[in-house]
Order: C-alpha cells, then structure tokens, then sequence
C-alpha cells in the first residue's frame, strides 16, 4: 500500500469510494467534475492501482483548512488506512502554513484520535467572519455554523484541530 498525492487517473477511484458512503449519508456525494477539478487537494492509498482510500484538504482562509472525503475501501476498514491518510493530511496543512484544521464528521473518535476537539461557535476572528460569509463553499457555510446550514447536512459533529 502506498500513500501519495491523487492523480487525475485515480478519480474512478474516489468516486467508487464517495458512492459507496454517500447512500448512507456518510459522505455527501460530489459531481465528478468537481472531483476532478479539486484533484490536487486529494490524497490517496492505493494497493497496486486500485484507489482503497481516499482523504481531501480544502484551504478556507490563511490559516484554516477542512479536511474532507475521507474514506477507505468498507472490506479494509479497521487496518488503519484511514489513520495513515489523516496523517499525511495533517502533515500536508502543516507543509503549506495551515494552523487549524476543520472537519464535519460522524467518526469524532477517529478524529479525537488524532487531537481534533469537538466545537460549538465559529472560532474565526470577526473581519475574517465578513469575508467567509462571501463563499459559495457548503464548507465554509458548514463552519461558520450559519442557519442556512442547519441541520447541517448529514447531522454530523464539527470539530477542530489546532496545528503544533
């Protein structure tokens, strides 16, 4: 198994494992087109050429980014897939000057695992508040815990890691 950047070539792939999850409401499903188009925020395990898990990093503002779509193959879960790909998603927020990073998930032990805290409020400053508030992203909507985001959209917990 090796953990790398996505490549266009590996979009099959992830979409495979976002159809898999999206039925449930574990993951919201994306269009293909966005899939590709945000290629590069993706990080993928791969055994071979088959894409067995998948995990993306959106940059929100300066300082903050959300970490989304992770996800790994149902028949490999629990042989910690998801950990390693979390872990290069971290490390990558941190390689591009990323000092918190966001997520919307049901898994909050999986997440609390790694430092993410669950959150209540939007923990942004007000100016950059007025400047979120610009963005078409569900994301951003999502962290911002406006109400036209509410219930959000899968019911999930918001959490929140600070960088070291």
């Amino acid at each position: 198994m090796e953990i790398r950047a996505a490549r266009t070539s590996d979009i099959k792939g992830i979409r495979a494992l976002i159809d898999a999850y999206a039925p449930e409401g574990r993951l919201l499903t994306k269009e293909t087109v966005t899939l590709y188009e945000s290629v590069q925020e993706f990080t993928v395990a791969v055994d071979g050429d088959k894409v067995i898990g998948c995990g993306a990093l959106h940059v929100l503002w300066e300082d903050l980014a959300e970490v989304r779509t992770v996800a790994v193959d149902e028949s490999l879960r629990g042989q910690g897939i998801g950990h390693k790909i979390l872990d290069a998603v971290i490390s990558r927020a941190k390689n591009i000057g990323v000092e918190r990073i966001f997520c919307l998930t049901f898994e909050t032990e999986f997440f609390g695992r790694h430092g993410f805290e669950i959150i209540e409020g939007t923990p942004v400053d007000p100016a950059v508040y007025d400047q979120l508030l610009r963005s078409y992203d569900a994301g951003v909507a999502e962290f911002l815990d406006l109400e036209s985001a509410k219930p959000n959209t899968l019911g999930n917990t918001r959490m929140l890691k600070i960088l070291a």
